[in-house]
């Protein structure tokens, strides 16, 4: 179901003009008006405003924030797998307030329906016709809490718009908003009442990370914070939807030479040979992608080997099913970084 605090009710979220209201709502308040992104070094500065905002809500969690802002710029998803209460909700609405976008919030249960995330077609006497009721899929950023609640069949609702950016449903096809972002959790503590993300699923999030626990100074700085009121609340815009659209382009536009396409691809076959099952097209384009955002974060136009190096663990390790049926393949992605040199 949707959290009536985030979002509402089904059938309540934002029509297709939303993205124009946030754009306009942003310039009249002034909103990310100092830089317009038309250089990797202008990409790198929004990004820098974005994590300074960011990380007065998250603490000690710089690498999380930027991961983050690295999917949304590669046009991908995220996945982040972790114990309750280390900040996965929070993380997700300061980054789309932070960028003046849309949020909403879905509690994936096991007797949530595909409908209640995509929408639905609801009669209305007064027309004689069927109205499009929006989902909270209709949003820039799309937190699912504890995907994995959800049956495979709900779950799949998110796989036409993780990898298209639109949703079909009774043959009428509908854009979602852009940028679009899924960020999903994953409850790791209790299996016996979850399942198993479906493998095409899994395959569709660019990046899979976890937070982890705070140390001692950390988790004492967000008690001070969390003493009065809880420091989301003053999280403001530094960047507007149209800023994002722009960087994106900017980060398209990041020079991968023939060389480093090729070593991402060998990385990749490396994984197929060592594992049952090893990481797909679709993970090399999605390394390639990560890989030009974070060669954008350091301002540079174009992608190194570090860049791949930094980007390949979170990128890669989640499609990676081995031989003993794991779905860890952290080790097989470290040895394939260890082995396999650029040429």
């Amino acid at each position: 179901m949707t959290d009536p605090g985030e979002s509402g009710p089904v059938g309540t979220g934002p029509a297709e003009s939303t993205d124009g209201d946030a754009e306009t709502a942003g310039a009249a308040a002034g909103v990310g008006a100092a830089i317009e992104p038309e250089t990797p070094a202008d990409v790198a500065a929004l990004a820098d405003r974005i994590v300074s905002e960011v990380e007065d809500v998250i603490v000690g969690k710089r690498d999380a924030v930027e991961h983050v802002l690295v999917t949304v710029l590669a046009r991908g998803h995220l996945l982040v797998e972790d114990v309750p209460g280390v900040g996965k909700t929070t993380l997700a609405k300061s980054v789309a307030r932070s960028i003046d976008g849309s949020f909403k919030r879905v509690q994936f249960t096991p007797d949530l329906l595909p409908s209640d995330v995509t929408g639905v077609n609801v009669f209305n006497r007064r027309t004689d016709e069927f109205d499009f009721q929006p989902g909270p899929v209709f949003a820039n950023v799309v937190l699912g809490d504890e995907i994995n609640r959800a049956p495979p069949k709900t779950q799949s609702a998110l796989l036409e718009a993780m990898e298209e950016n639109q949703v079909t449903t009774d043959g009428t096809t509908r854009d979602l908003p852009d940028p679009f972002c899924v960020i999903a959790t994953q409850n790791d503590v209790e299996p016996g009442q979850t399942y198993e993300l479906p493998v095409a699923e899994v395959d569709r999030f660019t990046k899979k990370i976890r937070l982890g626990y705070p140390d001692t100074e950390e988790e004492a700085a967000i008690l001070g914070r969390l003493a009065g009121d809880h420091p989301i609340d003053a999280v403001e815009p530094v960047a507007t939807i149209a800023d994002v659209r722009r960087a994106r382009e900017v980060v398209g536009e990041i020079e991968a030479s023939e060389a480093v396409r090729e070593y991402v691809a060998r990385l990749a076959v490396y994984t197929r040979r060592n594992a049952k099952l090893g990481a797909s097209p679709r993970g090399s384009l999605a390394l390639i992608r990560a890989s030009q955002a974070r060669a954008a974060l350091a301002g540079r136009g174009y992608v190194i080997p570090d860049d791949v190096q930094a980007e390949a663990p979170t990128v890669l390790s989640h499609r990676i099913r081995t031989e003993t049926g794991g779905t860890d393949g952290a080790d097989v992605v470290d040895d394939a970084l260890d082995r396999i040199r650029v040429e």
